[in-house]
């Protein structure tokens, strides 16, 4: 096993709130990532790369080994599962919620629910917990839509403030999940890269605690 550590990041906004967090901790890409249209980059430390991938791609490129460590959000471990993984921080960044969310002033079907998301696995695991049928519809954008087509009775979907439902007529309705940011670690990479893997852990569990500090003050 290489001892090079490969650390997998999400694209978009998890990537522009997870390199502050990172250069917190030591950690810097030699070329700015939002202008190149490499996916790999050397950082400031020679045994550490960064690749950049989709962030439902991250668990899959950690729990086999392409990546040592990977950056993603909760709602993506939890649809993935997190076999093969250590998941030993909450970066405390990208919070949301995953909501359900329906029509506003409509009454939810009691008997069975169709249901649009792109979260089957959570969504079906919820509603059974629930005791409620559902029938899960597999969308991967625009969910706002499907109660207003009449596609689904209502949706289980990220939300943030609120106002992609209000334009649409929608509201929200359980909460699933609080969400944030995690960094995730390989098991077989936490036992064999250990004592390299430890010191940026520390590091990182440092940014977090003195960014929390510097928001409370």
């Amino acid at each position: 096993m290489s001892k090079q550590l490969i650390v997998a990041l999400s694209k978009g906004r998890i990537l522009d709130e997870t390199l502050p967090l990172l250069a917190d901790a030591g950690v810097e890409p030699l070329e700015d990532l939002g202008k190149s249209r490499k996916l790999l980059f050397d950082t400031n430390l020679p045994d550490v790369k960064l690749v950049v991938i989709r962030a439902t791609d991250v668990p899959t490129y950690v729990q086999l080994g392409a990546a040592d460590l990977g950056v993603a959000g909760k709602d993506v471990l939890l649809e993935h599962g997190a076999e093969g993984l250590y998941e030993p921080l909450d970066l405390e960044i990208a919070r949301c919620k995953l909501m359900t969310a329906g029509v506003r002033g409509a009454e939810p079907a009691l008997a069975r629910r169709r249901v649009a998301t792109k979260f089957v696995n959570i969504a079906r695991r919820w509603y059974a917990q629930q005791g409620i049928q559902a029938e899960v519809i597999k969308l991967y954008g625009a969910m706002e839509l499907a109660p207003l087509m009449n596609l689904a009775d209502e949706i289980v979907d990220i939300v943030d403030t609120g106002n992609t439902l209000r334009a649409n007529g929608m509201e929200p309705g359980e909460l699933i999940a609080s969400i944030s940011t995690r960094l995730v670690v390989n098991k077989a990479a936490m036992t064999m890269k250990h004592a390299r893997i430890k010191p940026l852990l520390e590091r990182l569990e440092q940014a977090v605690a003195a960014r929390r500090e510097g928001v409370a003050g």
